[in-house]
């Protein structure tokens, strides 16, 4: 049976982009250039423009393709009942990935453009907005849920980053764990609230289930414990 145009043009897209990865992986972005990039997947220039806009669009695609096979490899674990534990698996398997797809995640955190933000950066962020919820939820968080996200974002990516522009057999995968335990004791408390912000950062995270609140009086309860958390 003759296939659809719709479908060959997706297994052509695919094609381009599992080829423009193996090059990166290989040989940085350098090497993923239009020629090698048509040459590899025996397509023409202007099918690749048509496919891709130019070659910041192929990365990009890149990029996202790349990081959508790490996300379902993750999404098969099982994940740990404990938040904490659950944020230092997390963490040690976004340093994994990052040593081991060094090319793909250079790409990714070091070409930042101003304005712009990526499906993946989105994806990354909205998956640790999940796990502080989940140690606001628990009553383990002494920061407001969008505070202990951004520490945990810009220093994991930050390390991974820092061990990557280092020399292979220079690198110290205990730089990753250290800094994993300083953030969560940044962020951390113990299991039983013991100050105010800890109370209303737990009660801000429970809002959504409380059901006899009118949405007024939820927002005007939500601004007042965000103010309470906020509180030195």
């Amino acid at each position: 049976m003759k296939q659809a145009p719709g479908d060959a043009r997706r297994d052509v897209r695919a094609t381009v982009i599992e080829v423009a990865l193996k090059l990166l992986r290989d040989g940085g972005q350098d090497a993923v250039t239009t020629r090698a990039v048509t040459d590899a997947a025996g397509i023409q220039a202007p099918t690749l423009y048509r496919l891709f806009g130019d070659k910041r669009g192929l990365l990009d695609a890149v990029v996202e393709h790349g990081y959508e096979l790490a996300y379902n490899e993750k999404l098969k674990r099982s994940h740990h009942p404990d938040p904490v534990e659950s944020m230092r698996e997390g963490w040690a398997f976004l340093t994994r990935f990052g040593l081991e797809n060094s090319m793909l995640f250079s790409l990714t955190y070091s070409s930042l453009r101003p304005g712009f933000v990526s499906p993946v950066i989105q994806k990354t962020y909205h998956l640790l907005e999940k796990i502080s919820h989940q140690l606001a939820v628990a009553g383990r968080l002494k920061v407001t849920e969008k505070q202990a996200t951004d520490l945990v974002y810009a220093t994991s990516c930050g390390v991974v980053l820092a061990l990557i522009s280092m020399p292979e057999e220079q690198r110290d995968l205990r730089l990753s764990k250290d800094a994993c335990e300083a953030v969560i004791n940044a962020i951390t408390t113990d299991a039983a609230p013991e100050r105010n912000t800890t109370a209303a950062i737990t009660l801000h995270a429970s809002l959504s289930d409380v059901k006899c609140l009118t949405s007024g009086e939820r927002l005007l309860l939500s601004e007042l414990l965000q103010r309470i958390a906020l509180d030195e």
